[in-house]
């Protein structure tokens, strides 16, 4: 097929820092089109009997930003201070693995907005041990719309295709890994164009991926917070009454909540420990080499069991993980949550989260993850219960 690709002339450009975003402007390029007026909060009821009716996509709107009490803060300080070196091993391994993917040039795309300050850390590791210096973007995907497609173009038009490769902070039960190969096939068919839809992840308890750093479902400390760990930039905008035919997809930089912002010093505290962690980042990457990583979605059966047992029959209602149970908690209207045993010390903050908005939590011995968040059903509707 020929391609249809604009020329670099017609694309819009990348945002950057300061002026969008706490990032420095070496650290990422947004490929994101600023909506600063644009009025998209809305509550949270509103916007779950929204998508739950059909009639809005989640990324139509913004969930209103939860600013965290003293006492979340002193526990997102308390998880990254026992998971700060965890962390930097996870992004030492998963970082050669995405170089040795790519054969040293890679270029990293990570998924906004959980991807971001993952591939800022990928990009660091990759400067800090190899002496690599990795372009890094990072752009929308939007489920049930898939991936930016006049963001794909511009990487298209600036970079080598073989050479990207997409980055996320964490799998759930793998609902984005396959939105992304869906959008990616999609791209080949309408612009003859075709990335790799190999995705790297920092955590992969879902099972879901090749590339990763762990497939432990621990607390990535970046999952605590929304826009104050992750370049005070919200999550992602989809929506046509802002966004044209050839425009990015969306986002806003919340600047006054700059006194808030803890986004560099999260990066900063992980490449701390970079130097400590060469010899056992060789050692995951040696055992990478031996292991069967083919990914079995042990996470998507177990969401789907999940999903009958408590009657809720629809997928997308259960979030699998910490990270994903965080996003219940922080954004969506919560039902009910339910924790492994022996994860109660590992997940304080998703116990106080849910003390605060009045979730009741159910304490389940073999679950596959440490926490499942489950999404109130028929909000709005007849329930489903």
């Amino acid at each position: 097929m020929t391609s249809s690709l604009p020329t670099a002339a017609v694309l819009p450009h990348p945002l950057s820092g300061p002026a969008f975003g706490s990032y420095a402007a070496e650290d990422v390029s947004w490929l994101l089109q600023d909506l600063q007026g644009a009025a998209l909060e809305a509550p949270a009821e509103e916007r779950e009997h929204a998508i739950q009716t059909g009639a809005a996509n989640y990324a139509e709107s913004l969930p209103i930003e939860y600013l965290p009490s003293p006492e979340y803060e002193a526990l997102y300080r308390e998880a990254l201070e026992r998971s700060g070196r965890r962390l930097a091993v996870a992004v030492g391994v998963v970082t050669d693995l995405a170089l040795a993917a790519r054969g040293n040039r890679p270029v990293f795309v990570s998924l906004a907005r959980a991807g971001t300050p993952i591939g800022i850390l990928m990009r660091r590791w990759a400067q800090h041990a190899r002496g690599i210096d990795v372009p890094h973007y990072t752009m929308s995907i939007v489920r049930g719309v898939g991936l930016d497609q006049t963001a794909l173009r511009y990487l298209a038009v600036h970079h080598e295709p073989e050479q990207i490769i997409f980055v996320d902070g964490w799998t759930g039960k793998g609902a984005i890994a396959r939105e992304l190969s869906a959008a990616i096939a999609l791209f080949g068919q309408t612009d003859g164009v075709f990335f790799g839809d190999d995705l790297a992840v920092l955590a992969d308890p879902g099972h879901c991926v090749t590339i990763h750093g762990t497939r432990e479902d621990y607390l990535i400390p970046s999952a605590c917070l929304n826009s104050t760990v992750s370049g005070l930039v919200s999550r992602t905008v989809f929506n046509r009454d802002l966004i044209g035919e050839d425009e990015f997809h969306g986002a806003k930089f919340y600047a006054e909540l700059s006194h808030n912002d803890v986004s560099r010093d999260f990066l900063d505290t992980v490449c701390g420990y970079f130097t400590d962690v060469a010899d056992d980042v060789a050692a995951g990457v040696a055992a990478a080499g031996t292991e069967d990583r083919t990914p079995s979605w042990v996470g998507w059966k177990a969401v789907e069991q999940i999903s009958t047992e408590y009657g809720i029959n629809d997928v997308n209602l259960v979030k699998p993980g910490v990270g994903e149970t965080t996003r219940v908690l922080l954004r969506r209207v919560p039902w009910k949550v339910l924790v492994r045993a022996d994860a109660v010390a590992d997940v304080a903050h998703v116990l106080l989260l849910a003390e605060q908005r009045g979730v009741p939590i159910e304490v389940v011995p073999d679950l596959p993850y440490s926490c499942v968040g489950l999404i109130r059903p028929g909000h709005g509707i007849q329930a489903a219960q």
